[in-house]
């Protein structure tokens, strides 16, 4: 695949009949948009790569996207609500942790695919110069399709239990559900600059790449996935809403079921945050970028 992609690169280089002068990123904030757009048939097949590549050579192929949260949606229902008895706010268990996997397996393998991207991909970078944001932003875009996958899990489960069975009454879907996309847009932009923080220090400092699975598992019970956010002190939810995630997974739940309990207030605060990140992380990334093949 790599050798494919330096091909490509190679003929689109051929074929322009301009001169092409690779000058270093003077500003920190400084992204070359129309270079990423020239860029975009690379981008196209890296994230072909990485979501074909991700279960290459399995027995089962795509239908891991199924069965993985499946599984730990049945471990949930069995460990967290029968044993432990976390409530899920009167919601079938198997909805309510749906739900909630759906939107953070997304941005969990977003950012454990993307922050380790330098490394991964410093063989291609050695021998092809290409926008370097190009890379991780290929796995939080192809991740974008075993999110569509899960969607379409949840929502078979979802239309059983509103039609068939009496939890119907209590599942109340309203029009926050038009505004998904915008939230799943936010759970990317949150996804791309945490990704852009860890793949600028995972390509100086190796510990982190180590560390990703261990800090995405507490990540996991920072954020209301396995309990509801009506479970948590209402003096303790202005800080939960400091993590973008949370705000996203409670609107999410809320579009579906009709329960709530983040605020709006607390939406705001998720955006801000999420926009600092987002900055932020491209901020880091620039700086990093200058120097990271010298050091990978």
């Amino acid at each position: 695949m790599v050798l494919r992609i330096i091909k490509h690169l190679a003929r689109r280089v051929a074929g322009d009949s301009c001169e092409i002068i690779i000058e270093p990123n003077q500003g920190w904030f400084n992204i070359n948009w129309r270079e990423l757009l020239h860029y975009r048939d690379l981008l196209f097949l890296l994230v072909r790569r990485d979501f074909v590549s991700r279960y290459k050579q399995t027995i089962l192929g795509p239908a891991w996207f199924v069965i993985q949260p499946l599984l730990t949606t049945v471990v949930f229902a069995i460990f967290f609500n029968k044993v432990a008895k976390i409530p899920t706010d009167k919601l079938p268990p198997i909805l309510f942790y749906l739900c909630g996997l759906m939107i953070w397996d997304y941005f969990a393998r977003s950012i454990n695919s993307a922050s380790t991207s330098f490394i991964s991909n410093v063989t291609l970078f050695e021998k092809v110069y290409f926008p370097r944001l190009i890379a991780p932003l290929s796995c939080v875009i192809s991740n974008l399709f075993s999110f569509a996958i899960q969607l379409l899990v949840f929502l078979a489960f979802y239309f059983y239990f509103k039609l068939c069975t009496p939890f119907g009454a209590i599942i109340k879907p309203n029009l926050v559900i038009l505004v998904l996309p915008i939230l799943l847009l936010q759970a990317f932009a949150f996804a791309l600059g945490v990704s852009l923080w860890f793949s600028a220090l995972t390509a100086k400092y190796r510990d982190l790449s180590f560390l990703m699975g261990f800090l995405t598992q507490l990540w996991l019970y920072a954020t209301p996935v396995i309990y509801p956010v009506s479970t948590i002190p209402t003096q303790w939810r202005f800080i939960m809403a400091l993590n973008p995630m949370s705000a996203i997974v409670d609107l999410y739940r809320y579009a579906f079921f009709g329960t709530i309990s983040l605020s709006l207030d607390y939406l705001l605060v998720s955006i801000v945050a999420t926009l600092v990140t987002l900055f932020s992380g491209i901020l880091v990334f620039n700086r990093v970028e200058k120097t990271f093949i010298d050091t990978v």
